[in-house]
């Protein structure tokens, strides 16, 4: 019961910080606004991890890879925290168990990635109907638009209904497929 317990709060507080610092990297690197109640918590709830590895990782090309990397290597803290709390042994080979871990942490990370512009997808199509106007609708413009253009160039949209957020929810779901099939055949090796 309290290995659950542990389990639960791990993977929780571990995914809640490594989607923060996953969308401090996606925010930035598809340069959207920061100036919002979403962009401030990102920023207030990830510096602490974010600010000391910057001074080890530097950007490159405007990429934040200081929070790509926090956002792994937290992910591969909870990885190993959630098989330890199982019972898994690492001791015979950590270095293939350390592979491992890192190879499964970024599939989540991709995963994840995924998720984000799903939810972003589904929240600015909703919002587009009940509320354009909405403060969320510059921030999520900007992280759904570079996804929809080349869409909307194939499919304009057909008697003023736009299709293309509907296209790339089918193909997020698409590409979720694969890489869930390759996180299971990564998880399933402890």
């Amino acid at each position: 019961m309290f290995t659950q317990i542990g389990q639960l709060l791990v993977d929780v507080v571990g995914s809640f910080f490594v989607y923060l610092l996953l969308l401090r990297f996606l925010l930035q690197w598809l340069r959207a606004p920061f100036r919002n109640p979403l962009g401030e918590f990102v920023i207030a709830t990830t510096s602490w991890l974010v600010l000391p590895l910057r001074r080890l990782i530097p950007p490159i090309a405007g990429l934040d890879l200081a929070s790509l990397a926090g956002a792994w290597l937290v992910q591969m803290a909870v990885l190993w925290t959630l098989y330890a709390l199982r019972g898994w042994e690492f001791g015979s080979s950590p270095g293939i168990a350390a592979a491992i871990l890192a190879a499964a942490a970024l599939l989540d990370l991709l995963r994840y990635g995924l998720y984000i512009l799903s939810f972003a997808v589904i929240v600015r199509a909703v919002l587009s109907w009940v509320n354009p106007y909405s403060p969320a609708a510059p921030l999520l413009d900007a992280v759904t638009r570079p996804f929809l253009r080349p869409i909307r160039r194939w499919l304009p949209p057909i008697a003023n209904i736009d299709l293309s957020p509907l296209v790339l929810l089918v193909a997020l779901q698409v590409l979720l497929i694969p890489v869930s099939h390759f996180r299971g055949l990564a998880g399933g090796v402890f």
